[in-house]
């Protein structure tokens, strides 16, 4: 499935995780790395793997420290905005194409398991 959503996206420059990532980061900026990592469920390497491209294309930027010296809060830049406000349309119909492939069932299955998941992890 991540497929389709990667391919919707793959003009964009970008993939799904890192979508995902602009996504989070717009609603919760400023927010550190440790803090994106725990509500996105990330580990630390699979979130600086994701982050690492949006940061060098200059779509998310790093903060001056904080007063602890070590946390960077990082938020989106005018031109992460506007690449996530172009990619939105993208993603809606890849939901859309997976919806059909999978079902409506199934999709809302999913869903359940995945909502069950995170109240697991919590």
């Amino acid at each position: 499935m991540t497929a389709i959503y990667d391919d919707a996206l793959r003009p964009f420059g970008i993939v799904a995780p890192q979508f995902s990532l602009l996504v989070l980061i717009a609603e919760w900026a400023p927010i550190s790395r440790s803090e994106l990592g725990r509500r996105s469920r990330h580990d630390r390497s699979t979130l600086t793997r994701n982050l690492r491209p949006l940061i060098v294309q200059g779509w998310v930027a790093e903060g001056t420290p904080a007063g602890d010296g070590r946390s960077r809060p990082l938020s989106l830049t005018v031109e992460g905005d506007a690449l996530l406000r172009r990619a939105a349309s993208a993603w809606s119909s890849a939901q859309s194409h997976a919806t059909h492939a999978l079902g409506n069932e199934s999709v809302d299955d999913l869903m359940n398991i995945a909502r069950e998941l995170a109240l697991r992890a919590a």
